[in-house]
């Protein structure tokens, strides 16, 4: 069946883990004949997580799309990761939504830190979003605290658009809808309208009234009705509510039980019912083809025109998500990628579903599917037509806060290791990986310990390499406080021509990082054309310090005086003196070790900050000051060695309920106190020991 734009809705279910979006997603699919059977995350047969590590773990950790059909419209579900390791995968999703269904369980307590992020993710790009209540079926659910809870923290906007009916232990047993002013209850796996309960009646009243209040609220016109006293007209009341929740005046609640299947229809008709169409979504900043920022508008009549939101590829192939922005798209179409460029031709269009791809002949405007075996997309990449180029803005991908070091369990496997994170990369953009030549050591930096705990298992399970994980060694630096003279003599004689070089070199600190070099040689001590020799002998010692063989930093050294003989004399004669000045020198000039100190931002709630300052004594650093970011949030800046930071993010993460987020940059060296210099002495040992 095909669809035309109108007919098209586009949402993600955002909520913290474990929360029941998948299986809500599970339930949306059976009601509506999308799968034959109803699967559940504890048995691993869900549509929706369907790779073997999220069979295997039992959460969700990448998006996937799920289309369901309901009353002539396709919606298209994509249910995303609510573990914040994965809220790349969230964004990927909320790229391409018109709204979103923020999922949160009915039980009593504070609200859920992946409920607040939610809601924040919606805030910060203006999206319609739907609250739903889920898991109303379980032992101490308590619809009414849950209820209360998103009241009192998201406003009087949030407007229940159902009213639970329950029993005697408040499980919500069946539920009546407000608008249609009619009851449910679930018959095995069918939805029977029964009669609303008596003394529900003036509960039902009451909401109703505070939606018209809603409706009234949306123009002019029905606020002169409402205060009037004219009722609303049903078609009035779809049009106000649809107003609402697209001004993000109205914020509709709905409840339910997709275990038992309670609620799902009212949810998917309240999405079908008052959730924008992908024509009617706000205009987008885009950068066309001078590079230049411009609105736009999808449009079904426009140039074809499609954002690659998501890459996946397994044994089967690759596949490159993407939604239609605008006209339609047919297989072998030329399209330009506006990243590169370069012309590409499409291969096959699927519609997904899971991991189950149903090849199709078009993709309409508004609609998500795939592209099969497109290598030259990368996730983030916009394709349109070379008369109308344009730019979609790239997606906002958490920074990597999480380092650690990646090494096979076997020696000689890096070269598989290297080529696995290669192809994970392009599926997961929120990690980056390098060798660290200075410290010998495979670096990975992603969001957070299960993110890596995946890879590696994603390693071992396709690319057959187990790799294991350590803490990075940090790279330090070591300098010296004072000023030394020293010459270096290097005599060598064995028959034919020797060797001679003789050199007096003064070392002290100095002003810039890298060597400098400098020469007050008179009467031709030493030639000017073993100058450049000397040089280049005292640039490869500084690599190698004489504590600990990390590189010397702020050294001036100066070439004063010396000898040379005018036959044994040579270039290297010269560059083995110098160096022999170093190995004598250096130890005299009281070396010190240098740590790497990076600037600290944290972003916490105000209730944190004892926490986090305390914390932040611990690892010796040094607050340099605190601002509100205007959103209840404190910014505590401060400089931290970078020693102390490598376990950061899960620490932060377990302070502050995950409800704390950071950025740490290096900024410069300074010297360690004696515990951190003997630390940096033992890591040294631990890096020549594994040349040895």
């Amino acid at each position: 069946m095909s669809y035309s734009a109108q007919n098209i809705r586009n949402i993600c279910l955002l909520g913290h883990g474990a929360s029941g979006k998948t299986t809500l997603a599970e339930n949306m699919l059976f009601l509506t004949g999308g799968t034959i059977r109803m699967g559940s995350p504890a048995d691993g047969n869900t549509v929706c997580d369907f790779d073997p590590e999220e069979i295997r773990r039992q959460v969700s950790i990448s998006t996937a799309v799920a289309p369901v059909d309901y009353k002539g419209c396709k919606i298209n579900v994509l249910d995303t990761p609510g573990y914040f390791d994965f809220s790349g995968e969230v964004m990927e999703a909320l790229s391409v939504s018109g709204a979103a269904v923020i999922v949160t369980p009915s039980k009593a307590g504070p609200l859920s830190v992946g409920t607040e992020k939610a809601w924040n993710y919606c805030e910060e790009r203006h999206m319609p979003r739907i609250l739903y209540i889920s898991k109303t079926d379980e032992e101490n659910a308590d619809y009414n605290a849950a209820f209360a809870t998103l009241r009192e923290r998201f406003g009087k906007n949030v407007a229940p658009v159902v009213a639970p009916i329950w029993d005697e232990n408040k499980k919500v047993i069946g539920i009546i809808d407000v608008l249609h002013k009619r009851a449910y209850e679930m018959q095995g796996d069918k939805r029977v309208e029964i009669e609303v309960p008596e003394d529900k009646l003036p509960v039902l009243d009451e909401l109703y009234d505070a939606l018209k209040e809603s409706v009234a609220e949306t123009s002019e016109e029905f606020m002169d009705k409402y205060f009037s006293g004219e009722d609303f007209t049903y078609a009035e009341m779809l049009q106000g509510l649809r107003q609402g929740v697209r001004d993000l005046s109205l914020f509709p609640v709905v409840c339910g039980s997709a275990v038992q299947g309670l609620g799902t229809l009212m949810l998917l008709d309240t999405v079908v019912d008052l959730i924008p169409n992908p024509l009617e979504g706000s205009a987008e900043l885009v950068e066309n083809a001078d590079g230049e920022l411009e609105e736009y508008v999808l449009s079904d009549r426009a140039y074809p025109c499609a954002f690659v939101f998501k890459t996946t590829s397994d044994q089967y192939g690759k596949y490159s998500y993407v939604k239609v922005m605008s006209g339609n798209l047919t297989p072998d179409m030329t399209l330009v990628n506006a990243r590169t460029g370069e012309n590409i031709k499409l291969g096959r269009l699927y519609i997904m579903k899971g991991k189950k791809a149903e090849e199709v002949k078009e993709l309409v405007c508004g609609d998500i599917g795939a592209i099969s075996k497109m290598e030259a997309l990368k996730t983030g990449d916009t394709i349109c037509d070379a008369r109308k180029v344009v730019k979609f803005p790239a997606l906002p991908f958490p920074e990597p806060c999480y380092s650690v070091a990646i090494a096979p369990k076997t020696r000689g496997q890096e070269d598989k290791i290297a080529a696995g994170l290669t192809r994970l990369n392009d599926e997961d953009l929120t990690f980056n990986w390098s060798n660290n030549a200075e410290t010998r050591q495979m670096v990975v930096s992603g969001t957070g310990d299960m993110q890596m705990d995946v890879l590696l298992s994603k390693l071992k399970n396709r690319f057959s390499v187990e790799a294991e994980l350590s803490i990075p060694r940090v790279a330090y630096r070591e300098k010296i406080r004072k000023k030394v003279e020293v010459q270096g003599r290097h005599k060598k004689q064995s028959g034919g021509h020797g060797q001679f070089g003789d050199v007096k070199i003064r070392f002290e600190p100095g002003e810039q990082e890298e060597l400098e070099f400098c020469e007050e040689v008179f009467g031709g001590a030493v030639p000017k054309n073993y100058f450049p020799a000397v040089e280049k002998g005292l640039r490869e010692a500084v690599q190698h310090g004489v504590l600990a063989g990390y590189p010397v930093v702020n050294l001036k050294a100066t070439l004063y005086d010396g000898s040379y003989h005018p036959v044994d004399s040579s270039e290297m004669a010269f560059k083995t003196a110098a160096q022999l000045a170093y190995k004598a020198g250096l130890p005299d000039a009281n070396p010190t070790i240098l740590e790497p100190i990076g600037e600290l931002k944290v972003t916490i709630p105000d209730s944190y900050m004892g926490d986090i300052i305390g914390d932040l004594n611990k690892r010796r650093g040094r607050v340099m000051g605190m601002n509100p970011d205007g959103k209840g949030n404190q910014v505590v800046e401060a400089e931290v060695p970078m020693a102390e930071m490598m376990t950061y993010a899960i620490d932060l993460r377990s302070l502050t309920q995950s409800r704390g987020s950071f950025t740490f940059h290096f900024v410069r060296y300074e010297e360690a106190p004696p515990v951190a210099q003997q630390k940096a002495i033992e890591a040294a040992k631990a890096i020549q020991e594994l040349d040895n």
